[in-house]
């Protein structure tokens, strides 16, 4: 793609009522920046003029230019590519108000030229309704009128805070009440107060005057309370808080989910939170009107309440899957293995995690000694296992480059499991170490047998030890013989002989060893396909890891007295 033609500097800067903002969202995060330097740079690569520090995002992702008097976002080919309003782009022309987002689930974009000062819906409807007064000569149609546009407003707002606090000033002016407060029921059920003010607007951060036993009975009970004279309620009367601060009245309504025609459900479980308003001074009688204006108010209050609460959620669950996929980039990182390049010996290895982040890791170190490939599945899936097996490897790894011999290994990371996670994880590990005269010695630790493949015939590794955390006092004990000349050793995880079709049915050893043994020029690959056509569309459920090693030494090998074959036990 040619590159655009550029304005020069000096038209840019003659005026700064001609640079435009932009709006950088991502997650809680809202900044306004300066379109400032043209060419504007996006991406993850340090240095760009907006720096976006996620494993998706390209490291050169986009930019904005400037042609004449219209700015354009370009995409210069990124992997997940650049959307404008929804869009995927290659080169856009901007107009105020574009959304420009980075990739799909990011969770960052940007807002082009916003209009009006930190324009947002809130603001825009708090300009319209915290002027609303109710004139006392006004019928009840017309409060209803007023309140019910100012409800529907409600549902297209997101500052939660604010539009509460408007919310209750403006009922207050309906109702005669001097003070008002919202309280939203947390995941835990307790009731904690979201925005309180008085008739004349003051923010309150304190409920210790108000009538808490009303409160509650309103939440518990889902039941509404409208008293305008407690003096002429004897039972109101005799409640000790609104007697110590004087309350005369006393309004409670609870805000409750919408359930269609059940929206005025007496479930408990139902409220979300309570609308409370009260005075020292006697209202003037509600009427009917009034108190539906109320219920009205209060039920679009509540689906405000649940849109937040599911937003939060919603942006809670990006910001999860967010720290999952920079976690499993770490992991990646850190598993990232550079298969050496030796003489006597080459390897082929693949993982394929059934989630971001999984329990299976490989690791290859080559040293004097030889080479060493370790195979590990810990228990389990999903985070708890990706640490463990982070911390597996990194034990794992110093003993073997620090040349311990490879049972001892076993003992000090079984140690270590047991007496740190105490059961409730475990792991299956196989450490092999092979010499370049092809001498081979091995601890299997309750893995999957590995499967040799000499002159076409698949034979199995028989295995003799515990799985590494489950008893602290299990002893292990490595096995040895020689190789000969282009022998195969294929190493996996048991997320390979029970990947399943679509019936259920395991792929299994026997598969396994007619795969390892069909083809002498592309074992690897063909064990990868054979689990693919196996398969078919049905998702793998487990980690999938499979190593190959094939011994390339030129001296015919005799098998050793001490090597052990045989069949999976």
């Amino acid at each position: 793609m040619s590159s655009p033609q550029l304005s020069p500097p000096s038209s840019i800067a003659r005026s700064s009522s001609a640079i435009p903002m932009l709006l950088f969202v991502h997650g809680a995060e809202q900044r306004e920046l300066v379109l400032t330097p043209l060419p504007f740079g996006i991406g993850r690569k340090t240095g760009k003029d907006l720096e976006i520090p996620d494993p998706r995002i390209s490291r050169d992702h986009a930019e904005i230019v400037c042609e004449g008097a219209d700015f354009y976002v370009v995409d210069p080919g990124s992997k997940l590519g650049t959307f404008v309003n929804g869009e995927r782009i290659t080169k856009k022309k901007l107009k105020p108000n574009d959304r420009i987002e980075f990739g799909v689930g990011v969770g960052a974009h940007l807002v082009f030229s916003p209009v009006g000062e930190k324009s947002s819906i809130a603001r825009e409807f708090l300009s319209q309704i915290s002027g609303i007064s109710v004139d006392e000569k006004s019928n009840d149609l017309e409060k209803l009128k007023v309140f019910l546009e100012a409800a529907r407003k409600l549902n297209t707002t997101g500052a939660l805070d604010e539009i509460l606090v408007t919310l209750i000033g403006t009922t207050l002016n309906l109702t005669g009440a001097e003070r008002g407060f919202v309280y939203v029921r947390g995941d835990d059920g307790v009731l904690t107060l979201g925005a309180a003010c008085t008739s004349k607007g003051e923010r309150l951060t304190s409920d210790a005057t108000i009538s808490h036993s009303i409160l509650a009975d309103a939440a518990n009970s889902a039941s509404e309370f409208m008293v305008t004279d407690t003096l002429k309620m004897g039972e109101m009367a005799a409640r000790q808080s609104i007697v110590a601060h004087d309350l005369r009245t006393v309004i409670a309504i609870p805000l409750r989910k919408a359930h269609g025609s059940q929206a005025d459900s007496k479930k408990a479980g139902d409220v979300l939170g309570v609308l409370y308003l009260d005075s020292k001074l006697v209202s003037s009688t509600i009427s009917g009107v009034s108190h539906d204006i109320l219920r009205v108010v209060a039920r679009e209050a509540a689906a405000l309440v649940e849109s937040t609460r599911l937003a939060k959620a919603e942006e809670e669950g990006r910001r999860y899957q967010q720290e999952m996929t920079i976690a499993a980039a770490i992991q990646q990182r850190l598993m990232t293995v550079a298969l050496p390049d030796i003489p006597f010996a080459s390897l082929h290895a693949k993982n394929l995690p059934c989630r971001d982040i999984g329990g299976d890791f490989y690791d290859v170190v080559h040293d004097e000694q030889g080479l060493t490939v370790v195979l590990t599945d810990v228990s389990g899936k999903g985070i708890s296992a990706a640490i463990m097996a982070s911390i597996a490897q990194g034990m794992i790894y110093s003993q073997v480059v620090a040349q311990v011999p490879l049972a001892d290994i076993a003992a000090a990371v079984n140690r270590f499991m047991c007496d740190r996670v105490r059961g409730e994880k475990y792991a299956t590990a196989l450490i092999m170490r092979v010499t370049p005269e092809g001498e081979m010695t091995y601890v299997n630790c309750g893995h999957i047998q590995p499967v040799l493949v000499r002159h076409g015939q698949a034979q199995r590794l028989i295995p003799g030890n515990m799985p590494i955390g489950l008893l602290s006092d299990a002893e292990y004990e490595s096995s040895s013989f020689k190789l000969e000349q282009n022998d195969r050793i294929i190493l996996v995880t048991d997320g390979v002989t029970e990947a399943e079709d679509a019936s259920g049915e395991f792929f299994g050893e026997e598969r396994l060893e007619q795969a390892a043994s069909a083809t002498e020029d592309a074992c690897f690959e063909h064990v990868f396909a054979s689990i693919k056509k196996f398969c078919g569309t049905t998702p793998l459920n487990d980690d999938c890891t499979l190593v190959e090693l094939i011994y390339r030494g030129h001296s015919r090998s005799v098998t050793s007295p001490n090597v052990k074959f045989g069949t999976q036990a």
